[in-house]
């Protein structure tokens, strides 16, 4: 369940997405309209994005006492991202296993460091999704009044009792086990590594330069905004959104493709390319320009993150080579 069900869910995706879309129309559009300086421009910001969360959990991990090369930890970072392309969230066991062996730290420990940077990105997203839909609720309401279909299947969704009773029934469940099965030893040894993983998790509260925290997540979160707004200069019909729009459509966009990432799916494949086409299409573009754009632009990033990860695992396999030579 756990690596068939997201490659499922991607695959079932796809299939609604691109059923109704014309690809020689979607081809003629990348081939003849894109400008592609500026998704060569999104992907170097792309990687930088990924040097600026390495420098962010290198702080957490100094708080634990864990002392790890930038080097290491921007590998960790490529590495956990092509993993999660065939493997979803194998990718950070992978990248806490990896920066525990080099640094000869608990992995508990490593692991708990890596769930607190994870929340750090839930809290931005959830800050930018009640910061976005304020300043761009006039605009998801006309949507949304144009298209009844879909404003009913989001009630639908939000106050069905089966998915609250559901949730009910899954914090009883795991309480009772809890309580009734606490001298388990399974439970016994879970707890303990649990302890592991909150000393971890708990740094952030208590470690040195928090400004300096801050303004690294800015920095990611920053890079991954640019990244997309860089990228809808590529095209003529995408600019125009933002010319038209200002910076609240890119932002819409943004969030939207953001909280898709929290779909199961092998990186992002089926999800992203909804929660975009889905913007766009709020802002008037067609479906055929709308897939042009997604496409293009998740195509090229998980290229680039195949690429990061081929060069992430020759050096992992070079410095074992060199650990066993001496």
């Amino acid at each position: 369940m756990k690596y068939v069900f997201p490659l499922v869910v991607s695959v079932a995706l796809c299939w609604l997405l691109f059923r109704d879309i014309d690809f020689s129309a979607m081809w003629a559009v990348i081939v003849g309209e894109c400008r592609p300086q500026w998704i060569l421009l999104g992907l170097a910001i792309s990687v930088l994005s990924h040097v600026f969360r390495a420098m962010r959990w290198r702080l957490q991990l100094r708080a634990i006492g864990v002392e790890v090369s930038l080097w290491t930890l921007t590998l960790s970072i490529f590495g956990t991202y092509a993993v999660n392309l065939v493997f979803p969230r194998l990718g950070e066991v992978w990248r806490t296993d990896y920066v525990a062996r080099r640094s000869k730290a608990s992995f508990a420990e490593v692991f708990g460091s890596m769930v607190a940077d994870r929340l750090a990105d839930t809290v931005t997203v959830a800050v930018l999704t009640l910061f976005t839909f304020v300043i761009a609720s006039t605009g998801v309401g006309a949507y949304l009044a144009q298209n009844e279909h879909t404003y009913r299947a989001v009630v639908a969704t939000l106050t069905s009792p089966w998915l609250w009773l559901g949730v009910v029934a899954a914090v009883a469940v795991g309480f009772t086990m809890l309580v009734v099965l606490r001298r388990h030893p399974a439970i016994v040894a879970a707890k303990a590594q649990f302890r592991k993983l909150w000393q971890g998790f708990a740094a952030l509260a208590t470690m040195d330069h928090k400004p300096l925290w801050l303004l690294l997540t800015v920095a990611v979160w920053g890079c991954y905004f640019v990244q997309l707004l860089v990228a809808f200069f590529a095209f003529d019909f995408t600019a125009d959104i933002v010319y038209n729009h200002g910076l609240a459509a890119v932002l819409l966009t943004f969030v939207l493709s953001s909280i898709s990432m929290g779909v199961p799916s092998n990186g992002g494949i089926g999800p992203w390319q909804w929660a975009v086409i889905f913007a766009l299409g709020i802002y008037g573009l067609d479906q055929a320009r709308a897939g042009a754009f997604a496409n293009l632009v998740l195509g090229c990033n998980t290229l680039l993150l195949i690429a990061l990860g081929i060069i992430t695992f020759i050096c992992v396999a070079h410095q074992k080579s060199t650990q066993s030579i001496r």
